[in-house]
């Protein structure tokens, strides 16, 4: 009699063993890092590539998971139960099942699951090997099951497979944003997660949204002499310069500032002498619906750095360069011959006095605002929308927890704007009557 119990406690030591690895195998292959895992594969790592493939097969993996646990911890509580019962009678059911109840939630779900949850990626790769045994021996029944399953959801209109290509980029952002202030120099890990997240957002940006606009355009007339066209390309700060004649709407051409001097030197240095026509390019027009990422790899396919802009009607728009999307990325790159143009100006108060053509994308990537952008791309833009009107001069918005005070407009264009961020107190010469809530 000794030896059956023996036998019995025995084989419930090992059922509640068994019930912690599939409940512990679970949670390490259900919390590994995708990314990690990928990047063990990439180096050769078999064990990952397995994880990885049982992962995709997720219903397989969960049911047998769960069809072992479910059975291991039933059996070790019938063992329970009998020992019990042999020793105390009918009373020995209700203590079996308040005993077995707390040792199988402490040391077969909780323990394990905990140690599989701070050691998920290591885990995952000691325990693939015999979880594929499992999975493939109770693959007959787990198979039944999602079909029962599948069949079920479908009844009541539910899509089981619901875990597409978004979800993992929605994985990923958010682990950039994980990645801020992870290191000790803040500022660092700021400039890093912006980079990374403007990557992120390359396919979805589109070119219109980072554009010179074509008022802010640096262009030649070639109807000019030639001596003063060469003067202007000469002390430009840009190297490429759309040409235009009779009208701006009219280009014909980007005059390279090399190939000028390449023109120049054939004319042995006499201005009279230059061909323009010599120093040109053929213009090349994109649409403003391109995306910042489709731009980029047209620009490396091209070798080319510079696109003129054409709306859906050929009129011109504007014009982008190979700087302006590398920009979206690492920052602002200025260099010995950048102007520096006064667009955003801080104020002691907290308040920034902002030129109404800077782009929303600028002031949330400077300022680490929350200011949407997807109806439109600049400040004065966003005016315009929210309040379907044209301001005028002297009053006040509120949008998004913002403050927007219209202090200089040019017919119906705003020029500038003072914003106040939240948090800031409104001026105290602010007249309530001006201000109007948005909601």
């Amino acid at each position: 009699m000794n030896s059956v119990i023996w036998l019995d406690i025995a084989a419930f030591v090992l059922m509640l063993a068994a019930s912690g690895f599939f409940a512990g195998a679970e949670t390490a292959l259900t919390g590994a890092s995708r990314a990690r895992l990928t990047a063990l594969e990439n180096d050769g790592d078999k064990r990952a590539t397995l994880v990885l493939k049982l992962r995709e097969r997720k219903e397989q993996l969960i049911g047998a998971l769960l069809l072992g646990n479910s059975f291991m911890n039933i059996f070790a509580s019938s063992l329970a139960t009998s020992v019990l019962v042999s020793f105390l009678g009918e009373k020995g059911v209700a203590i079996a099942t308040l005993g077995v109840t707390v040792i199988v939630f402490v040391f077969a779900e909780v323990m394990p699951k905990s140690y599989a949850l701070a050691h998920a990626d290591r885990a995952s790769l000691r325990i693939a090997r015999p979880v594929k045994f499992f999975v493939t021996l109770f693959s007959p029944v787990t198979n039944s099951v999602s079909r029962v399953v599948e069949a079920v959801f479908r009844l009541f209109g539910m899509d089981v497979h619901g875990y597409s290509a978004s979800a993992h980029e929605e994985e990923l952002r958010g682990a950039i944003e994980l990645f801020k202030g992870t290191h000790q120099d803040i500022a660092e890990d700021v400039e890093r997660t912006a980079m990374l997240r403007s990557i992120m957002d390359l396919a979805d940006v589109q070119v219109e949204e980072i554009m010179i606009h074509r008022k802010n355009m640096n262009m030649l007339n070639l109807g000019m002499p030639v001596p003063q066209i060469v003067d202007e390309v000469m002390h430009s700060a840009y190297t490429r310069l759309p040409a235009w004649k009779e009208s701006p709407e009219n280009i014909v051409g980007v005059v390279h500032t090399k190939l000028l001097l390449q023109e120049l030197r054939y004319c042995n240095g006499d201005v009279s002498k230059v061909n323009v026509n010599n120093a040109m390019m053929e213009p090349w027009y994109i649409p403003e619906s391109t995306t910042l990422f489709d731009q980029l790899q047209e620009f490396r396919r091209r070798r080319e750095h510079f696109a003129l802009m054409v709306d859906e009607y050929g009129a011109l728009t504007g014009m982008i360069t190979l700087e302006d999307i590398l920009e979206e990325i690492v920052g602002q790159i200025d260099d010995e011959h950048d102007i520096a143009v006064a667009g955003v100006r801080p104020q002691p108060d907290g308040s920034c006095i902002v030129d109404g053509k800077v782009t929303i994308r600028d002031l949330n990537r400077e300022f680490d605002w929350k200011l949407p952008d997807e109806e439109y791309s600049t400040l004065a833009g966003l005016l315009l929308f929210e309040t379907q009107r044209i301001p005028n001069v002297g009053q006040t918005f509120n949008f998004f927890d913002f403050r927007f005070e219209i202090l200089k407009k040019q017919r119906n264009q705003i020029l500038l704007v003072r914003v106040i961020p939240p948090g800031n107190p409104p001026a105290k010469d602010d007249p309530a009557e001006n201000r109007e809530a948005h909601t």
